[in-house]
């Protein structure tokens, strides 16, 4: 039950996050709600269609719909002070995307996917939805810059396979859940990124 509640949480974060986004972008109310709506399942919904698990889940379950659009209306009401709380939004997303990966991881396992797609699954749910968001407004994707956060969630998806047979699958949640987020907030608020690879130029 609180991981529902959890994966509600980070629907409606990233739901705001691509409102916001739109917002920026100056688009009309449609492309909040598409960015949005992209943003909060976009992850979500390839990996069910890749796990062969249709319909996926948030046409089995309406409350994912009702929680993206309460959330775009939230945050078109107060989008003027989107900068003041960039540090919760920020705070707020890292969970979000630890709370996406292990669902990702954990419904892989159960359609008997192997170790290496299951923590493929716990990455594409955690970052695929903000990825197509980023595409659509022109944005080159967060997880293709040197921010370190596919990488968060690869990490914590590794850890989740691993400890997964040895310990109940709720420590093994909150401890990988638990590594995402530190290294996620570690990378925010210490700056750490991967290293950065540069061609040398091409002699004329």
């Amino acid at each position: 039950m609180l991981l529902y509640l959890l994966d509600l949480f980070g629907t409606a974060v990233f739901a705001i996050s691509g409102a916001w986004l739109a917002c920026r972008k100056d688009m009309d109310i449609f492309g909040a709600l598409v960015l949005a709506f992209v943003t909060a399942v976009g992850g979500g919904t390839i990996r069910d269609v890749l796990l062969g698990a249709t319909p996926v889940f948030w046409v089995q379950n309406h409350d994912y719909v009702l929680v993206i659009l309460a959330s775009t209306l939230l945050a078109i009401l107060i989008r003027r002070w989107h900068e003041k709380t960039h540090h919760l939004m920020l705070l707020s997303d890292a969970l979000g995307l630890a709370v996406f990966t292990v669902i990702g991881v954990t419904k892989a396992l159960d359609f008997g996917a192997s170790a290496i797609v299951a923590v493929m699954m716990g990455v594409l749910t955690g970052c695929g939805g903000g990825a197509i968001r980023d595409l659509l407004s022109g944005e080159v994707p967060l997880v293709l810059k040197k921010e370190v956060y596919a990488f968060a969630a690869m990490a914590g998806g590794a850890l989740f396979v691993v400890l997964k047979p040895h310990i109940g699958i709720n420590e093994a949640t909150l401890l990988s859940a638990g590594l995402v987020l530190l290294l996620r907030l570690l990378a925010l608020y210490k700056k750490l990124s991967l290293p950065r690879f540069h061609l040398p130029p091409i002699a004329r």
